[in-house]
């Protein structure tokens, strides 16, 4: 039986209870998206919901919470029998296969943890989020596990971008992070994913419990031990990393910076100035075809 007793003296007995009622969706249980939902189980989060469409292979055992074990079985199903060893009273659901075919899984959450590294599936998510006014918690791993960063998205919120404008200033890296200097980090390789290949697991790990500890946080808003945070994005570095034009980031440290919502971004922006006139919906596939965004599946069939 699990024993919260150290628990409930860090955060109180309150906030356990709240925890325990909270249900989260973790889209991606891999190398980073498995430890997120492992964590916030042993955090006291009492419902998840696990979306993945890949399974345990032996490469992947150096970089997961998943071990021999479940060789062969799917990552999602993996990871909830180590969420019911370790907090029994838990109910997890799992969906095996791309959110993209299981959207409805996001119906009813009270937070999303998006562990998925391509950018595209990250827009269905957004989209899908947005019309549900879904509070989301986005995560990526740099390039050999140099850094990376993690954002809050908050639909309800009028000054929180949307993810497709939060990624238009950090993932293209040409926006000002204030009038002086620019970002200068992250590479998106040419599958559409953000480059993080090979890093070690305790890279990726350092990013994840960040994102895990975000998406915590989160859940206890409006609770005594909520934090505020001085903007909305979190930028780490494991190694020294050029976040900012001509100014190194040591490593172990990290740079907070605030992504304002944009007016004019075709996901909220196009929303918001349309809803009152004919609930006109922007969707990735428009995106795609105003060539803001890639198609990954015509990628692929073009790179065979």
């Amino acid at each position: 039986m699990t024993d919260w007793n150290r628990v409930e003296r860090l955060i109180g007995a309150g906030s356990l209870a709240l925890l325990a009622s909270k249900r989260v969706g973790v889209i991606g249980v891999g190398s980073g998206g498995g430890f997120v939902a492992l964590t916030l189980a042993m955090s006291g989060v009492g419902q998840l919901v696990l979306v993945d469409d890949d399974t345990l292979e032996p490469t992947n055992l150096v970089r997961h919470v998943a071990d021999a074990r479940y060789l062969g079985k799917p990552k999602a199903e993996a990871v909830a029998d180590l969420i019911l060893q370790r907090n029994p009273a838990a109910q997890v659901e799992t969906r095996i296969g791309r959110i993209e075919a299981h959207m409805d899984a996001l119906d009813g959450l009270d937070l999303v943890v998006v562990g998925v590294d391509g950018e595209n599936s990250k827009y269905r998510i957004n989209e899908a989020c947005l019309g549900r006014g879904l509070t989301a918690v986005y995560a990526g791993v740099y390039e050999r596990g140099e850094g990376g960063d993690v954002t809050i998205i908050q639909p309800h919120d009028l000054t929180s971008p949307c993810y497709s404008c939060w990624a238009a200033v950090v993932r293209a890296g040409v926006a000002e992070a204030d009038p002086q200097t620019d970002l200068d980090y992250g590479m998106i390789g040419e599958n559409g994913t953000l480059e993080a290949e090979p890093g070690l697991w305790l890279h990726v790990v350092r990013v994840a419990s960040v994102q895990a500890d975000m998406a915590l946080n989160e859940l206890l808003r409006g609770t005594p031990i909520y934090r505020p945070h001085p903007g909305n994005t979190v930028i780490l570095a494991n190694s020294a990393l050029e976040i900012l034009t001509g100014q190194v980031t040591p490593p172990y440290s990290a740079l907070w910076i605030t992504v304002e919502r944009d007016p004019d971004c075709m996901i909220c922006g196009w929303r918001g100035r349309t809803h009152e006139e004919d609930d006109t919906v922007v969707s990735l596939d428009d995106l795609i075809e105003a060539g803001f965004a890639v198609d990954d599946e015509k990628q692929s069939e073009g790179s065979e």
